[in-house]
């Protein structure tokens, strides 16, 4: 990895650490710099503008989101499992989900770029979901209702565990989503 890519990655990490932190809003290119220990001179040659740096940012924030759901619902086992394995990943409830936060700050949302990022995660969430859903012999429609319920289920988990200040809330709503899909009482 040459030394310009290295510091463009590093950059890129700190800007979603301080985006998560913070907001894209409240962060300054500054904290970023300060958080990622290259020089100003790359700060500028890779993001001419804070926007540039946001874009990429929540752009790699989506992508690492999206590379794990993809990996949860991937192979050859059983639909529901893998579904399960979406719903039931390891996941810090109280930190909430980081592009789920997106949703609710005010420079993302009024931003129609930024906004589009995020939009497309879900989106690409909602279609990955659903086209497991649909192996299950599911149709389409109710393959989609299934897909937007499992992920209401996660952004509501992260809501109720943050508001509660209890992970457990999140643990309790995959469950009664997965007993739902078991078909067990």
């Amino acid at each position: 990895m040459s030394t310009s890519t290295d510091a463009r990655d590093r950059l890129v990490a700190a800007a979603q650490e301080q985006f998560a932190a913070r907001g894209v809003g409240p962060t300054s290119p500054r904290q970023v710099l300060a958080a990622s220990g290259v020089g100003q001179g790359s700060l500028y040659h890779h993001f001419p503008t804070k926007h540039d740096l946001a874009l990429a940012a929540v752009g790699a924030t989506v992508d690492d989101a999206l590379g794990a759901a993809r990996r949860d619902l991937a192979g050859s086992a059983d639909p529901v499992a893998r579904v399960l394995a979406y719903l039931e990943r390891p996941r810090d409830a109280l930190a909430g989900c980081t592009v789920g936060r997106l949703t609710s700050d005010e420079t993302v949302i009024d931003d129609d770029a930024l906004h589009d990022v995020v939009a497309d995660y879900f989106a690409r969430l909602l279609d990955a979901l659903a086209a497991t859903f649909r192996e299950t012999g599911l149709p389409d429609d109710a393959a989609r209702d299934r897909a937007h319920t499992a992920v209401a289920v996660v952004q509501g988990g992260y809501v109720l565990a943050r508001a509660t200040r209890d992970p457990e809330a999140m643990r309790a709503a995959v469950r009664g989503l997965a007993t739902i899909l078991q078909g067990t009482p």
